[in-house]
Order: structure tokens, then sequence, then C-alpha cells
């Protein structure tokens, strides 16, 4: 009996998000996934990513290993994903994403964003096609100046739907 009143009371002094306050955090989320992957990622606007992105950022892809630091990922959209013979382009599959608040003493102090995205390939003289589709998990930290992208497991990738 004793630890369902514990639990009961550790329930009850837990902050909750209002459904307006959850939305407008997704909302946010999402913008931001947005400007990195359709900016960055699809469009090679590599000068959206230095506000974005955490200083002590850590990468890890299930194919391609682990990517630690801000400049090493930057420099690694830059030469690598811009690089290439053909443009890929990145997809967020709609319905997917879940965004999760992470609080500490009833304020928000970050996000965990969860969710499937696929990938395409654009070669010169080509249509566009399908090249994978992956699981993903990323953990954004409030900062003064807005959310920063700290983590990043990008992982399960299928050369299938």
């Amino acid at each position: 009996m004793k630890w369902i009143i514990s639990f009961l009371t550790l329930l009850l002094t837990c902050p909750i998000l209002s459904q307006a306050q959850e939305m407008e955090l997704a909302q946010e989320i999402l913008k931001l996934d947005s400007l990195i992957f359709e900016g960055a990622f699809n469009r090679c606007q590599i000068e959206v990513l230095p506000d974005l992105i955490y200083e002590d950022f850590e990468f890890y892809h299930d194919q391609h290993g682990i990517t630690n630091g801000k400049d090493n990922f930057i420099n690694t959209i830059k030469e690598g994903i811009c690089s290439l013979p053909y443009r890929p382009r990145r997809e967020l599959v709609k319905g997917t994403s879940t965004v999760f608040p992470l609080m500490q003493n009833g304020e928000i102090y970050g996000a965990v964003q969860n969710g499937k995205h696929r990938f395409y390939a654009n070669e010169e003289g080509k249509e566009e096609y399908f090249t994978s589709i992956a699981d993903f998990t990323h953990l954004w930290i409030l900062e003064e100046d807005g959310y920063k992208l700290k983590r990043v497991i990008s992982y399960n990738h299928l050369t299938s739907d």
C-alpha cells in the first residue's frame, strides 16, 4: 500500500505538458529537422549547420560508424554527401516522427525525436530512385539560443520498404 501512495504522489507531482505545449515542441523540432535535412543534406546549404549542431555532437550510424564533433560532422556533409557524383535526398516518412519532451525540475531541457526516413539518389540523366529506409533517434538539447542537435542514432538501414 505504501508503494502505491508513493507512486501516486510521484505521478501527481510530475510536471505534465499541455497538449498545446507538446504540439508546439513537436512543431519546433520538426522545423529544425527540416532545416538540417532539407537545407544541409538535400541542398548542401552547409551554412545552416553551425547554429543547429551541438559542439560535442555524436552521430552513430549502423553502416558508416561514429562521427564525433560538430566540425567533423559538418565536414562529412560538405566533403562527403555534397561531393558525391549524385545528389542524395532524405525524406521524413510522414506520420512516423514522434517528439518526447525531456524535463528537469518542471522545465524542458531537451527532446527526443524518433522516426523513419527514406533516402533517394538523383543522378544526372536518370529518374530519382530509392536507396534505403532507416530508423532514427535524435537528441535535441535546449540552449539559450534554441534547440541544438546533440546525438543522432541512424540504424536499421534497409534497401527495400
